[in-house]
């Protein structure tokens, strides 16, 4: 649609734009009764009527949509992604050069000049991400545009946000040349099976890509793991590779089993001299200190917010409590890496949330390296608060 809408701001919707903040918020707009139809592009005036900024209407959590330019003359049409897509896949030229890394975000949403869109490659294949109805209605412009300047073998698609179960059944194949799958990735010389056709996730998340090999390259040698939350097991692969003495991964979805056993076996690792738990992690904290067992690394990368039959799990709320039961089965002078997807919270918090639970277990550490996104996940500079990762690796002294 050509035809723009006006939405007035309140004053800390203007000031959040002076500051170059992308996302408009919901509580800032003056006049909503105007935002009827999601992918309108919007003019963001303030309380005078006066040009502030273009972005287009796409409801996203707390946001009714995203700034895209601050000229007024700027046309929000298929030259501008176009410019947006190609200056984003240029700066991660090095990686496509990376024949020892063949999977990585190519387009990450407001950190490459357009919120709620997310682009990942996968060894020839693209999947977009779409995180609001808003953006999925200029989907011509991203498809035209990798039609463009990309040579791709497929591309696939995930709708992120409510579609009122209206594509439930849809296959997630845009076009080009369906994948045979699993196909098999590679990241720092580790190999991956991905499947980019089975519902929300692909097997791997690919923002840990620098934990993993921090774990193989630093912290796994000669060392008995434990993998909490493990979804795939991709750390567990991880520290196999990087010379672990054994792995055991523990999540509660009953898929993890299969999906685990599989990564280990493109690694070429005997996954029979591993250990696969399809259990509550909780409820294996418990088991391993009923028995003892202790171990030299143990990893700590729970979802933001978790339900079973027994406990509801908030990483806001009970993280020192996680981290506790991990202190109770890490060995004297062990790792612990512990990692957050929360954008609740920051990095300060987080580590807050460390020290107290080394406190309340009567432990000591010493921090050892933390990290965040790396860098394919392209983040506004000025506001951490989209940098959503918080990794601390720490070792327990006592």
């Amino acid at each position: 649609m050509t035809k723009t809408i006006d939405v007035q701001l309140n004053a800390k919707g203007i000031t959040d734009l002076r500051k170059g903040y992308p996302l408009i918020l919901k509580d800032t707009v003056l006049n909503p009764q105007v935002l009827t139809e999601e992918g309108r592009v919007i003019r963001l005036v303030d309380r005078n009527w006066r040009f502030m900024a273009k972005g287009y209407y796409g409801v996203q959590n707390k946001g009714i949509g995203w700034v895209l330019t601050r000229r007024a003359d700027e046309a929000i049409d298929f030259e501008f992604f176009e410019a947006k897509l190609t200056a984003a896949f240029q700066r991660r030229a090095s990686l496509f050069e990376d024949s020892e890394t063949t999977a990585f975000r190519v387009f990450n949403g407001e950190g490459d000049g357009i919120g709620g869109l997310t682009i990942d490659y996968f060894d020839g294949y693209y999947m977009v991400s779409w995180y609001s109805a808003g953006i999925y209605s200029l989907k011509h412009h991203v498809y035209g545009v990798l039609d463009k300047i990309v040579d791709y073998r497929g591309i696939y698609e995930k709708k992120r946000f409510d579609t009122k179960g209206q594509y439930i059944e849809q296959d997630d194949f845009v076009r080009g040349e369906p994948g045979d799958f699993p196909i098999i990735v590679k990241e720092n010389g580790m190999h991956f099976a991905v499947d980019l056709n089975d519902g929300a996730m692909t097997g791997i998340f690919l923002d840990q890509r620098d934990v993993r090999k921090a774990i193989h390259d630093r912290y796994a040698e000669g060392r008995t793991v434990l993998n909490t939350f493990s979804y795939t097991g991709a750390f567990s692969v991880a520290a196999s590779l990087g010379g672990a003495t054994k792995t055991t991964s523990v999540d509660l979805a009953s898929r993890s089993e299969s999906k685990t056993i599989e990564q280990f076996s493109v690694n070429g690792i005997d996954y029979e001299q591993q250990e696969i738990r399809v259990m509550d992690v909780f409820d294996y904290f418990r088991y391993a200190k009923r028995h003892e067992l202790k171990f030299g690394l143990v990893i700590l990368d729970p979802p933001s917010f978790a339900r079973s039959k027994k406990y509801t799990f908030s990483t806001a709320r009970n993280y020192p409590e996680l981290l506790m039961d991990a202190i109770a089965v890490t060995e004297k002078n062990g790792i612990i890496v512990a990692s957050t997807n929360n954008a609740s919270f920051g990095m300060k918090r987080f580590k807050s949330f460390i020290d107290k639970a080394f406190k309340e277990a009567s432990s000591t550490y010493k921090i050892l390296e933390e990290s965040s996104l790396p860098k394919d996940f392209r983040t506004p500079r000025d506001f951490p608060e989209f940098n959503y990762l918080k990794v601390v690796i720490l070792q327990k002294i006592k």
